[in-house]
């Protein structure tokens, strides 16, 4: 979908990320309840893929779970960001990775791989998440959400109706995650809907810019300026919402 270090780039220049996160904040927050409630040891061994600023980190912590994390992202500057929300306490370690090519940790096997909306810049996410199955412990946890195709589909839809085409990368359909490594699936994949309403479709764009989700799919060719405006003026008349589609994926490993 887009490369390494075009994904890490993005991210790295999202000075202004938490403060245009509303939807990956409470993403975040849903799936450390989920992990909350999962079977793990007294003090688990943690993977956290794409820690961003830190939400899943501290959502994490918040919900009480322990043990020896190792925190990661591809992006220098977001591991120093979430190092700098939630300092390097006991069992805390920081390092960069990048979760879908990197080089197996040193820290591994691990009890739990988490990721909170990381996943849908994979390039291949059947590979990925196969290797990261091999990163775990006897009866690990693989948890991780994602973004859907029905993510922008307002966005999309005022595209299509000028007979254009948008560069929102191509995400998966629900039923492609479902028939992803069925067999090694905890639980069923999980589609849930949030919406982020924005004053006009300017603000829209300026927010996927501030959170690093800007850049289009590799294929784009900008709008011209006059059929950029035609598709921001239709967005914006049709209430400037964008709906998220998350689906949280959950794998376990053989006990």
């Amino acid at each position: 979908m887009r490369s390494s270090a075009r994904i890490a780039a993005a991210f790295a220049a999202a000075r202004d990320y938490d403060g245009h996160a509303a939807v990956q904040r409470r993403v975040a927050t849903g799936l450390a309840v989920r992990i909350a409630a999962l079977p793990l040891p007294p003090a688990p061994r943690v993977l956290e893929i794409g820690c961003g600023t830190g939400f899943l980190t501290a959502a994490l912590r918040d919900q009480g779970l322990g043990g020896r994390w190792l925190v990661t992202d591809l992006a220098p500057a977001m591991v120093a960001r979430c190092r700098d929300r939630l300092g390097d306490g006991a069992g805390r370690t920081f390092a960069v990775l990048d979760g879908e090519h990197g080089p197996r940790p040193a820290a591994a096997p691990f009890d739990l791989i988490c990721a909170s909306l990381a996943f849908q810049w994979f390039s291949a996410l059947e590979p990925a998440v196969a290797r990261l199955l091999g990163w775990l412990a006897p009866g690990g946890h693989l948890i991780f959400t994602t973004l859907g195709a029905g993510t922008f589909s307002e966005w999309r839809a005022a595209h299509r109706a000028e007979g254009l085409a948008p560069g929102t990368p191509p995400f998966l359909q629900p039923e492609a995650l479902a028939d992803l490594l069925p067999a090694r699936q905890a639980a069923p994949p999980l589609v849930t809907l949030e919406l982020a309403e924005h004053a006009d479709a300017g603000a829209f764009l300026r927010g996927l810019k501030a959170i690093g989700a800007g850049t289009p799919h590799s294929d784009h060719r900008p709008l011209p300026p006059a059929a950029l405006r035609r598709v921001m003026a239709r967005f914006t008349r049709d209430g400037a919402r964008a709906t998220y589609e998350v689906i949280t994926c959950h794998y376990r490993s053989e006990p």
